[in-house]
């Protein structure tokens, strides 16, 4: 049978989407299973060896005694769900465009 969970099921919302970098933090309040549950996500799916790592240190520090530290589920700020308040106008305008060097070639009033 398939023991791999799905996404849904995950203790991290958005898992697939969150930084490397972050990882170590959102994982420290997760107990023993939980990150288990993320190695065997993470070898079906991404397999990403760095996050590999990571996680596999983590599930080795709690299983040497290591608590869960800080909140459970912590925010991800990170990963944006909300729609932005307004579409951005067509009419606003880009930078300003200089004129090259030598002059404005439209400009008749000047050699080219």
């Amino acid at each position: 049978m398939n023991d791999v969970p799905l996404h849904k099921e995950l203790p991290l919302p958005d898992y697939d989407h969150l930084p490397a970098g972050t990882l170590p933090s959102r994982i420290s309040g997760l107990e023993e299973t939980e990150v288990a549950q993320l190695i065997t996500y993470e070898k079906a799916h991404g397999n990403r060896l760095p996050i590999l790592q990571i996680l596999e240190k983590r599930l080795h520090d709690l299983q040497g005694g290591a608590v869960p530290r800080g909140p459970h589920s912590p925010s991800t700020p990170e990963v944006n769900t909300a729609q932005p308040d307004t579409p951005q106008s067509a009419q606003v305008p880009g930078p300003p465009i200089n004129p090259p060097s030598q002059g404005d070639p439209t400009n008749p009033a000047q050699p080219r």
